[in-house]
């Protein structure tokens, strides 16, 4: 066959005929993370993974090698060099890999951490990029490289003792802000699997059932069929796709994340016990302390008493 013969893919029809989806471990951010996280791709490289929602921050990352498949929502972007994502907090997002190496930065920003600048927290909430079906924005190379240095810049800063870090640092975001907006090209999103969409419909189902208003309020926990049902899926077949693709059952989610709630009610309220054993759906406050103890060894008083320590608290 000569050469010219030969069928020639872009990436987009490449991984879209070929790219299989990956094991996604499903992963929480810390309940006792700092308000503000930045770190650099080269000490923490980039693995598959998915992150329901709730995760509390706003996360922006940057890639200046190297590819990958991001899926805020039901958006799928094909990302490479030079692009730069913006996530709000309330969508469900995955990454997966496809290059050997993925270079660059990400950062985490909590609301919090505009406490005592509220105009910027207004900047990130009416940004138009923090939204599933514009998340991605390519840069030209310049671009690309003066982002590349904000994060270098924010990186020394929060490594640095100095005293107005945080001014300097807010300065740096606010520039990687108007970099993206001034470029203005949206990266094109492409069609997600199907399977994608049934872990999606489940893991936003299960986040929707966790939203803990406050300690009058009680959180009602489905079964595994029940999520099935509202997705009208069998149970069988959605506790076997979950499975496949995260390694652990529909229980084992529901179960987790439970946990996971349990442990930033622990941490992040002034509530007792017996006002979060109801929250979450437990009958008596000894039933909440045994499934607790069971899953990490150590009595909800305890893990309150050992999270505060360790934040000084």
């Amino acid at each position: 066959m000569d050469k010219a013969e030969i069928p020639r893919f872009g990436l987009d029809t490449f991984t879209q005929n070929s790219f299989k989806e990956p094991f996604l471990n499903v992963e929480h951010y810390p309940p006792d993370a700092n308000y503000f996280v930045i770190r650099n791709r080269d000490e923490y490289p980039v693995k598959d993974y998915i992150s329901p929602n709730r995760r509390q921050f706003y996360k922006i990352f940057h890639i200046t090698s190297g590819t990958g498949v991001l899926t805020v929502g039901l958006h799928r972007y094909l990302m490479s060099a030079g692009d730069i994502a913006f996530l709000h907090p309330d969508e469900i997002m995955s990454w997966q890999v496809t290059s050997k190496a993925t270079g660059g930065h990400f950062c985490l920003v909590h609301p919090h951490y505009f406490n005592d600048a509220a105009h910027l927290l207004q900047l990130f909430r009416n940004y138009p990029y923090f939204k599933a079906s514009k998340a991605v924005i390519q840069l030209d190379e310049a671009q690309s490289a003066r982002t590349d240095q904000f994060f270098r810049l924010m990186l020394q800063e929060d490594a640095s003792d100095n005293h107005d870090r945080k001014h300097a640092i807010l300065l740096h975001l606010q520039m990687i802000l108007l970099e993206a907006r001034r470029a203005g090209r949206n990266l094109a999103d492409v069609e997600v699997p199907e399977n994608y969409r049934y872990i999606y419909g489940f893991l936003n189902l299960l986040e929707a059932a966790f939203q803990v208003q406050g300690p009058a309020g009680m959180v009602k926990t489905r079964t595994a069929a029940e999520f099935a049902g509202q997705l009208h899926l069998h149970p069988n077949y959605l506790n076997a796709l979950v499975k496949q693709q995260t390694g652990k059952t529909l229980r084992e989610h529901i179960q987790e994340r439970l946990l996971y709630e349990a442990k930033t009610l622990l941490i992040q309220t002034d509530w007792d016990i017996k006002a979060i054993s109801h929250a979450l759906g437990f009958a008596e406050q000894a039933a909440f302390t045994s499934f607790f103890s069971k899953k990490e060894q150590m009595t909800p008083s305890l893990f309150r008493e050992t999270a505060a320590i360790a934040l000084h608290i």
